[in-house]
């Protein structure tokens, strides 16, 4: 069972889809402190992404060695680092790469799960045991372990890191889409469609579709948290973005050095990635819980 199935607790079974009109909605979910925070915090993130200037004005690669490991202060709200950099500054300015990173590694995963899980559930049984079996030995890796393998490829680099978590991704999300393209296939309401004599393209198009994508934003929501993860592990590994760039992962690693006598270089940062990931999970449930009672 993969990560991103545990945290859209898809992996025993895929959940009961919903009919295309149901005939009582529920009561909506209401919005709990913790959804609040976090979509914050996640806005935060957003405004960091698209405008650093405005939140942390500053360059973020511009030295100053007589201010180098200086604790959080008043001044420097994060401390500063080796070279005298604010960290606070390179936080936010380093918030867009990994915010793109994460981002563009979830849609490549999201799609190429997609087409595998779309094959497996539509076309037959020998294309899903097929598929099926493919997934089998991908899983039988770590997903890590994965994007290690096409790294040592294709080679170390922003792109590479960020291609190579997509791919580690997509066995996860292919068999979470194969398995409600099956459960959708066999629900009443598809069943009744096609007693009524409704054809297969627009029971296709009307029923079977909409319900299995629905879904696909809540993975892709918990999904996004996941691949900042993963991504910010490989830069400290030095196999992704490297120092001194302004990336999470990056200034995990330049810390690690300094971690006993500047302990801030390498919290901060951290802080960060486990903030996202909390957020983005958090996020994500919540859009479950009212897809669920929509």
């Amino acid at each position: 069972m993969s990560d991103l199935e545990i945290q859209a607790g898809l992996g025993r079974s895929a959940r009961a889809p919903r009919p295309a009109h149901p005939p009582r909605r529920g009561r909506r979910p209401r919005i709990g402190v913790a959804e609040t925070l976090s979509g914050l915090f996640a806005l935060f993130l957003v405004a960091a992404a698209l405008a650093p200037a405005l939140v942390a004005p500053g360059d973020p690669l511009g030295i100053d060695p007589l201010s180098a490991f200086q604790a959080p202060s008043l001044v420097h709200g994060f401390g500063t680092d080796e070279s005298g950099r604010d960290i606070f500054t390179r936080v936010v300015h380093g918030t867009g790469s990994s915010l793109l990173i994460g981002t563009l590694a979830t849609l490549i995963g999201l799609g190429l799960g997609l087409v595998l899980g779309t094959l497996a559930g539509m076309l037959g049984p020998v294309v899903d045991f097929t598929v099926n079996r493919l997934l089998e030995v991908l899983f039988a890796f770590p997903g890590l372990l994965l994007a290690l393998l096409f790294i040592l490829v294709f080679g170390p680099g922003v792109a590479s890191a960020t291609v190579a978590v997509g791919l580690a991704t997509a066995p996860g999300y292919a068999r979470i889409i194969r398995a409600q393209l099956v459960s959708v296939r066999s629900s009443a309401f598809v069943e009744a469609a096609t007693v009524l004599g409704l054809g297969r393209g627009r029971i296709l198009a009307r029923h079977i579709l909409p319900n299995t994508l629905a879904p696909l934003f809540v993975l892709g929501t918990l999904g996004i948290g996941q691949a900042i993860v993963w991504a910010s592990a490989l830069s400290y590994l030095g196999l992704g973005a490297t120092p001194p760039a302004a990336e999470w992962g990056a200034m995990l690693s330049a810390g690690r050095t300094y971690i006993g006598s500047a302990w801030w270089m390498s919290f901060f940062p951290g802080l960060f990635i486990v903030l996202a990931a909390v957020s983005a999970t958090a996020l994500g449930r919540g859009i479950d819980r009212r897809l669920r009672h929509a």
